[in-house]
């Protein structure tokens, strides 16, 4: 069973630090903020911080590296910290060096599992949920508003009510692109440090609608034109390539999650329950789903991991990485 992001701060602020730890879920920038607060608990008092602390993206590093450098003892500290990232798909003779690892972590190392989701029917994702596993899903929109004044407060800057509900409203409900949004009126606000509708209307360009949908859409759709179009107007709106992969992402695990449950003979009800469509798209989505085969969205995602990895470590441009996605993904 997952635990909430309030019972980690929690259990942070009473100083306890599990060796092992297990973070997932859609919302990128909770997850984040979790990670760097464990990070900074177990690092605290290090001085020689960049010997102590590591990171492993298992799509393309050596499990066995990642397992050396978390049985490894601290270099005048009192842990070591390890991140592994892109573990959902691995060989099953690198799942077994992993749950090896599991049965008897090192005390002295706080590895950290961080990723989007993970297979739970699967030996590593049940160890994982059975121990300090902590789930960050997208707030909802009841949620935002309280957050929005939350962030605010720490840049010493006031909002409307009306302003509040309009972002709610126009803005993408992932806190990494709400962040940047409120950063960016809270610079505008100056001297007065007070956001009003007037300021969102002139700023804020882009409409959660139109961050959910309108390319996501055309892609599954086959659209290539709309597709194409709502790239570029992201890509020249300054909107990083890595949060499109991400929304990107998000679309497609969603539909296999919902293939696999129509696949199962689950109903109309229960599909929309755990992936939410608008009750327009429903008959269309269904549709879609039918004529969808499993192993074609397989590696639709597979192509959207390793675009989001070029992304991140090639030296082509990202706007070519994306373009070149987005035109896969419709063939």
């Amino acid at each position: 069973m997952a635990r909430t992001r309030k019972e980690l701060e929690q259990s942070l602020k009473q100083g306890q630090i599990e060796p092992v730890y297990f973070l997932y879920g859609s919302e990128v920038f909770l997850r984040d903020q979790a990670v760097r607060a464990i990070t900074e608990a177990a690092l605290t008092g290090t001085l020689l911080r960049e010997f102590n602390d590591a990171s492993f993206n298992l799509l393309t590093d050596d499990v066995r590296d990642a397992i050396a450098a978390a049985e490894q003892l601290p270099m005048m500290s009192t842990r070591r910290v390890i991140r592994l990232e892109r573990f959902a798909r691995l060989r099953e003779t690198d799942e077994e060096i992993l749950l090896a690892y599991l049965q008897r972590p090192v005390d002295t190392s706080v590895v950290l599992f961080v990723g989007d989701d993970l297979d739970k029917r699967k030996k590593l994702g049940k160890k994982l949920l059975a121990g300090a596993a902590y789930e960050f899903q997208p707030l909802k929109p009841n949620e935002l508003p309280a957050w929005i004044k939350n962030h605010l407060r720490t840049l010493n800057t006031e909002i409307d009510q009306p302003a509040v509900s309009q972002l709610v409203e126009t803005v993408a409900s992932d806190l990494l692109t709400l962040t940047n949004e409120l950063n960016k009126l809270a610079a505008a606000a100056l001297p007065a440090r007070r956001i009003t509708s007037e300021l969102v209307d002139r700023l804020v360009k882009r409409s959660r609608e139109h961050m959910n949908w309108d390319l996501t859409d055309s892609i599954v759709s086959h659209d290539r034109r709309t597709a194409l179009r709502v790239l570029r107007e992201f890509l020249d709106d300054g909107v990083e390539p890595v949060l499109l992969t991400g929304v990107i992402a998000g679309t497609f695990r969603r539909m296999a999650m919902a293939k696999e449950m129509l696949v199962r003979g689950a109903s109309q009800g229960e599909i929309f329950s755990e992936v939410r469509v608008p009750s327009f798209k429903q008959r269309a989505y269904l549709g879609m789903l039918q004529r969808l085969d499993a192993n074609k969205l397989a590696q639709m995602i597979q192509r959207i991991a390793e675009t989001d990895v070029a992304i991140k470590t090639s030296k082509a441009t990202p706007r070519m990485q994306m373009e070149m996605l987005v035109c896969e993904l419709m063939t």
